[in-house]
């Protein structure tokens, strides 16, 4: 493991040192940079530290884990790999990824999982552990996304105007959802004995990550909501 002190770097000089490092990188003394390990592949990086906006932009494999907070649009047009947030997360996580996963123990901003999408093999995944702010799923194409409303009290677990022109992919929502409006071209139900199961599946990658027990977290009701198949902007841009 590299170590690398990147306080009072900018973010080009912290990844130059990143492309320099050898081998797998721990920072040390992050505050604020943007663009870390963006375009990333097979390494693995820990951040000690908040890093800044578009934090794994395009990554293509390897790994990132924040044992912290993280700013604004994390996982931006990721395509592979696997991010990790040992806290919160600013708005517009998973901007239009394309591939990998998220995971986040705490709550996101606004419009996580906005232009989230999926092509055959490549499945994008983001779970997130508390709640998330307004627009959760915008214009979402495709993908899972799970929110757990963990430790949220008596707070909705999403904001105003959920998966707002969602035409592709999935989301799992730890709740019944009586007290969330969604729009009329998405469908909102109770979820089966089998989207339990998959939704399981999740979950348990979220434990292994950042405890909890598996079922003391299923052991709740789950609402599933998935796009329409009347919503004309399907055939528009979901690729299959």
């Amino acid at each position: 493991m590299v170590l690398i002190d990147v306080n009072g770097l900018d973010f080009k000089a912290v990844n130059e040192n990143l492309r320099e490092a050898k081998g797998d990188c721990r920072l040390t003394g992050c505050c604020g940079q943007r663009f870390i390990a963006a375009g990333m592949s097979g390494r693995a990086i820990t951040i000690e530290g908040v890093p800044g906006n578009a934090l794994g932009a395009y990554l293509n494999g390897g790994e990132i884990v924040v044992n912290a907070n993280a700013q604004d649009a994390v996982g931006d047009t990721m395509n592979e790999g696997k991010i990790v947030i040992h806290g919160n997360i600013g708005d517009a996580a998973g901007y239009a990824m394309r591939g990998g996963k998220i995971f986040v123990k705490g709550n996101a901003g606004y419009r996580a999982g906005i232009h989230m999408k999926a092509y055959k093999e490549k499945v994008p995944l983001m779970v997130i552990g508390g709640s998330t702010g307004s627009f959760l799923g915008e214009y979402q194409a495709g993908g899972v996304i799970v929110v757990l409303g963990l430790d949220i009290g008596n707070k909705k677990i999403v904001g105003n105007f959920p998966c707002t022109g969602m035409h592709g992919g999935k989301m799992f929502l730890r709740s019944d959802c009586k007290d969330v409006k969604f729009p009329s071209q998405v469908t909102a139900k109770k979820a089966t004995a089998k989207e339990l199961d998959e939704v399981r599946k999740y979950v348990a990658q979220y434990c292994e990550l950042f405890g909890g027990d598996v079922d003391s977290i299923m052991d709740s009701p789950f609402t599933v909501v998935t796009p329409d198949s009347k919503n004309p902007y399907k055939q528009m841009y979901v690729a299959n």
